[in-house]
This record gives C-alpha cells, structure tokens and sequence, in this order.
C-alpha cells in the first residue's frame, strides 16, 4: 500500500523515522497541528498529488476538521493519523492488519476507544437478564439490592463517603452521585466512629429517593462498628461493613454482611496471616449457623509496612476457600502513603484480580486522594486484558510511555538569555482557579475593573488583549500562568498564581 504521510516542517524528522516505508509530504506550516484539511489540500495541489499517485493519505491526528474534502477533491482516501508521530508504528500496523481509520477522529483515539468497547461489550454481557439470572444460581453469584455481584460479573467498586452524618442530605446526594458518574457501583455510608447518630439512619430512605429521582438505583451500603446503629439499620441498608466477633451475635440479617476478623470489643486482631484466616473462617462457621445468609469476608488490607502479610492472608484464604465472594478496602493502602495515587490504584487492582476480589472499597477524602474512584475504574478495566500495556487506553498521567526529542542543527548565532528589569504597567491580574474553570480579575490600583471566566487560556487571553493593553512581557507571563491554571485544573491540583505546580524530584 501506498501512503503519503502529511506533516509540519518541526515534525518532519520523526515522521521520517517512525513512518518508514511511507512518503513523507512537508507543508510549509511549522506546527502540524496549525493545519486544517482546507490547508493541506492546497498545499497537496500545488505539489500536483494525483489520485493514481498513493492509495492513502494521512495527515496530523491533531489538525481539526474532517479529511473528507481532501479524499472528494483528489479521489485519494484520505484519514488521520495519531496525535503523537511515536504511535505512527503502530498505526501502519494496525492498517496492514485491516484496522479503519476515521476521517474525524485521530488514529490513537480510535485504538482507545476499540479497546474499550471490547471492555463494554464484557460489561454489556454481563447486564443481560437471561446471563444474570443464569449466573444467580451458581452460589457465588447474588445480589446487593438489585446489582449482581459476583465471579461471573465485573468487579464492583464502593465509594465510601466517609463521616456522612456530618453531611446534609443534598451533599450527600451529589457526593455520591460524583462517586457514580466516577465509575462507582455501590455507595458506601460510612458513620463517624465513636459516635451513635440513630437520627441520621433514619433518611436513608430519602437518600434513595433522592438518588433515584437524579436517575441512580445504586445499592447502599452501611458501614459502622456500632451495634445500636447496624440494628437500627438492617430495614434500610443492602449491604453491612465490620460485623465481627463483638457483634456478629445481635445482627442477623438475610441481607449481605461483609465480616472482618477482629473483635473489636476486646481489641483483637490476629496479625500473622495463618491465625487470620483460621480467625475469619471460624467467624464466617458462626455466622452460617446463626442464620446469615450471604457473607462477604475482608481479610482486611493493612498499610505499608503490613501490606506484604495483609495480601498474604488474602492469599492464602482465597487458597483455601476458592468459592468464597470477597472484599478488600483499597482505599486504605492510597490514603496512608504519601505517593501518587494512580499507580498505587493500578497495582491494588491487578492484585485483586489475581485474588479474585469481587468487591474493592475505596474512598476519596483527602486532597491526594480525588480522582482515586475514576482511577480504580480503569484500572480494573485494564484488568479485562491478559497484559494490561498497550490497550489503546491506560493511566499513564504524568509520565510518558515513549520519550522522544528533536534535536536540530543551529546554523544561526547563539545569544544567552538575560531576563531585563520589568516595567510596571497600570493593569494588573489575579489568577486563580474555582468550580472547574479560570477565574482572571483585572485591576486598576485597588480598583477591580473586569473578570474573565474560562476554560481556555487561549480565549482567555485572546479576551484579555481585546480589552486591555499590555507590554508582550507581560502576555506572555499570563500565558504561562494560564496554562499552569489549564494543568491544576486538570490533576485536580490547587493553583496559586507563581507558586510552583509540582515539587522538584529528578
């Protein structure tokens, strides 16, 4: 196949290098992603390109507009190409294979989303009612209210909203719809330890109305260690957290538990993993003859430096009873270690999964901690592939899969910067970030003059230069305070105009 790959003139060294085998068109346009299908069609007929001349064009996956116009003008199919020239490779790969590119959507975008409709398509299977209630019958499937869960259904996340008494009911309500929307399956009402707050019980049935007049019919789950408060709770909840030694006497239910071995009362916890798990599967005997119908044990997962031992047990009960539908807490390992939490999230997923844990717990209180539920989703999603690399989609967020640089011959003279001393000029702004956007606020002395809200730093500052005059010095500090902005906003980081986005590592 014949294929003419388009390009800027900086890109041109690396598109020579990663589309071997291909004829490489330079327009006269620096930046690549500047051109758009009108541009590249110009440039294309003035070099005299013929349809009997290539079998296919590509052109830039970042430039804008659809390669419809070049295909109809020249009769030459025409489609985009990635974002970045290092998937080039794996582009003409995919093509050789029979892989349809778009005329619309840039060529990395598309292995995205090809992989992850493989992942829906699993999950989509798994919500049929002919598998679901097929599956309901095997005894290590069931329900969690009206959610299957199990080892013949994905895996399914609780986000627990942590001290939720404390919370009014409208913030509770948003709180777990975000949960939701993030990719959680189960909201988890997590009660304020040493307290007894039997008032706050009684509006879980306003918090499901609530929910499901905002479209959501999640499962709730109650999460307390105090027996007044599970009791009072058994007629609303669908599922109960921490019944253990201390309190697994009083609380017989139909519904599912999730037992813990500790007896909380006296202040037990088997630390080795052996007496843990011997622990927990004498628990779970009592339960059974009690009357509890559906156990969910959690070995429980302890923070570094327990982690090793707490995945041991886990290990070995799963060894022992293979059958047994578990629950680990997550969040805890990410809450109690000062380090990025995606990583952190991607490893505790994987494990899971080799443990076969259908139900992970997770939550996002502090600041280190947001976005750990959206992370954890896709995760567990990578998890549906033997190898989770090279998917199509991963959560690589601050490092890069392939580094490359463009190292370029300077034939013109060389002059060191030197920063001069800054004029003050009679306008000045104050940068900073609220409710997902960028707020500017110009001023005067004291005086505010003007705000300009936006997403954009571009228009930001396209709106700035139209009703302000400012020295080219100081455009271009906004424009790199904006972005600063752009990019805190994007990690859920806090910004603070000149103070530094991340700490200095390498």
């Amino acid at each position: 196949m014949r294929i003419l790959l388009v390009t800027g003139r900086l890109a041109e060294p690396l598109v020579r290098k990663y589309g071997k085998g291909c004829d490489v068109f330079v327009t006269p346009v620096s930046i690549a992603s500047f051109l758009t299908p009108e541009l590249i069609l110009r440039y294309l007929k003035r070099r005299g390109i013929k349809s009997e001349d290539y079998d296919m064009i590509l052109v830039p996956g970042l430039v804008r507009g659809s390669t419809l116009i070049i295909e109809e003008e020249l009769g030459i199919p025409a489609f985009k190409g990635p974002r970045y020239v290092q998937d080039l490779p794996q582009v003409l790969g995919a093509l050789r294979e029979g892989f349809k590119l778009s005329r619309e959507t840039a060529a990395d975008l598309l292995f995205q989303k090809d992989a992850l409709k493989r992942v829906e398509d699993i999950k989509n299977k798994t919500q049929n009612r002919e598998y679901i209630d097929k599956a309901l019958k095997k005894p290590y499937n069931f329900l969690i209210g009206e959610l299957p869960v199990g080892f013949d259904f994905p895996t399914r996340i609780l986000g627990e909203i942590v001290d939720a008494p404390k919370m009014k009911l409208g913030d509770i309500v948003n709180k777990a719809i975000y949960y939701l929307e993030s990719g959680a399956d189960i909201v988890d009402l997590g009660m304020v330890s040493g307290e007894t707050n039997l008032g706050f019980i009684e509006l879980i049935p306003e918090i499901k109305d609530a929910l499901k007049e905002r479209g959501f019919n999640p499962p709730l789950s109650f999460d307390s260690l105090n027996e007044k408060e599970i009791e009072n709770a058994l007629e609303f909840a669908d599922m109960f957290l921490s019944i253990d030694k201390g309190n697994i006497e009083n609380l017989v239910t139909e519904k599912p538990v999730v037992i813990i071995p500790t007896n909380q009362k006296e202040g037990y916890f088997p630390e080795n993993p052996k007496e843990r798990v011997e622990f927990m599967e004498k628990l779970k005997e009592r339960a059974l003859d009690l009357g509890y119908k559906r156990i969910i044990p959690d070995l429980i997962l302890e923070q570094i430096p327990y982690l090793a031992r707490s995945i041991t047990a886990f290990h070995m009960y799963r060894e022992r009873n293979p059958d047994d539908v578990l629950l680990a807490g997550v969040g805890n390992i990410v809450e109690l270690i000062d380090a990025d939490s995606v990583g952190i999230n991607a490893t505790m997923a994987g494990i899971s999964t080799e443990l076969n844990i259908s139900l992970l717990l997770t939550t996002e209180v502090s600041p280190k901690c947001r976005g750990g539920i959206k992370e954890l989703r896709r995760a567990l999603d990578m998890m549906f592939f033997d190898v989770p690399k090279d998917l199509g989609f991963d959560l690589l967020i601050l490092k890069e899969k392939r580094s490359e640089s463009i190292d370029y011959e300077v034939k013109s003279p060389v002059i060191e910067a030197r920063e001069k001393e800054v004029k003050i000029e009679d306008v000045y702004f104050r940068i900073f970030t609220k409710a997902g956007g960028i707020w500017v606020i110009a001023h005067r002395g004291t005086e505010q003059i003007l705000t300009i809200v936006g997403e954009d730093p571009n228009a930001i500052i396209d709106t700035i230069l139209e009703h302000f005059q400012i020295s080219p010095r100081h455009a271009f500090y906004l424009g790199r305070e904006l972005e600063r902005a752009k990019i805190a906003l994007k990690l859920k980081r806090s910004y603070v105009q000149e103070g530094e986005l991340f700490k200095k590592f390498y």
